[in-house]
């Protein structure tokens, strides 16, 4: 199925990384996004580091389209983070550089100050 896609799909020309599909529902059954009912499995992307960690999930419904541009931010928000464990990344951060929080009971209604001084 994802040969047929790639291969036809011009919204998937410029893809280089492999593709694969899961035919038993085996991969799907172990993230918990397999459908019983439907047989179908549910669109989750899901940010593993190299040491088996689970750094960021999500689950949409099988016709919602997923946004590479959030998905690497998120990406690379989860590195950053790994290297800077006291701050937070908003959600408008998209690189180094970009301003963080250092959450906190403090920060409870003063993100948006924090965020624009």
């Amino acid at each position: 199925m994802h040969l047929a896609w790639k291969r036809d799909e011009k919204e998937l020309a410029d893809v280089t990384y492999l593709m694969g599909s899961d035919p038993t529902g085996n991969l799907s059954r172990k993230f918990g996004v397999y459908d019983k009912g439907s047989g179908l499995a549910l669109r989750g992307t899901f940010i593993i580091a190299p040491d088996g960690t689970l750094f960021n999930s999500e689950v949409n419904f099988y016709n919602m389209g997923r946004n590479i541009d959030e998905l690497m931010r998120k990406f690379k928000a989860n590195i950053y983070l790994s290297r800077k464990t006291d701050e937070g990344c908003p959600s408008k951060w998209k690189d180094d550089g970009d301003k963080t929080l250092r959450p906190g009971p403090e920060m409870v209604g003063k993100v948006h100050e924090a965020l624009n001084d």
